[in-house]
């Protein structure tokens, strides 16, 4: 009998592929940013989207920004994960990308709307889901007031959506909350989250 602890299913490592979703204003942006200054071995998925640039955006790093047209090139050529039109602009993963990068067995981090994470779901059931909320509906307004790219017409349909996208919060693995000042205890836990993960008896094993 071997003693290599190689050997045994439970220390093999797979790729995870974890979605953090949750209505708009829960800092889902914030969340994958401060992920990326702590230069953890992860790989973002960069969102294609047709929304207009907000100026401390980049483009390539926070999202690519494209034409409509550009967009729909794009859902002809079969070049999207997944794509939902999220409050009038188009938003979707590029497809490649994502299975490049679990090929090269690295974790990949992926951040989309409700929406996008139920489209998810159905194309990969072993993805890794998390819904990251705010402490309350007054936090989550403020947060959206303080973004100051909102009309109040604009405000109301968020907080709507997110009223109804917080009834859809079962379908997640896990639920995180990231309270107003609290960003790197969110973060810790979902990197807590990532760590269980690779400790299941079953690994998941993410196909797309």
């Amino acid at each position: 009998m071997t003693n290599d602890l190689e050997s045994y299913p439970y220390t093999q490592f797979e790729p995870l592929l974890v979605v953090i979703s949750g209505p708009s204003g829960v800092g889902k942006d914030s969340v994958i940013k401060a992920m990326k200054e702590r230069d953890l071995p992860f790989y973002f998925v960069v969102t294609a989207t047709t929304r207009p640039k907000r100026e401390e955006e980049l483009h390539g790093v926070d999202y690519f920004f494209i034409s409509e047209e550009e967009f729909v090139s794009m859902i002809e050529n079969d070049e999207l994960l997944e794509y939902a039109t999220v409050y009038e602009d188009y938003k979707g993963v590029p497809k490649a990308q994502v299975r490049q990068a679990l090929d090269s067995g690295k974790d990949v981090i992926m951040r989309v709307d409700v929406q996008g994470a139920a489209s998810i779901r159905e194309i990969s059931p072993q993805a890794c889901l998390v819904f990251l909320t705010a402490q309350n509906e007054d936090e989550l307004i403020e947060r959206l007031k303080q973004r100051k790219t909102e009309s109040p017409e604009g405000l109301h349909t968020r907080l709507s959506t997110a009223r109804e996208e917080l009834q859809q919060i079962h379908e997640f693995d896990y639920v995180v909350l990231n309270r107003d000042s609290h960003l790197e205890e969110a973060v810790d836990t979902i990197l807590a989250i990532i760590r269980a993960e690779h400790h299941r008896a079953k690994p998941r094993k993410v196909t797309l």
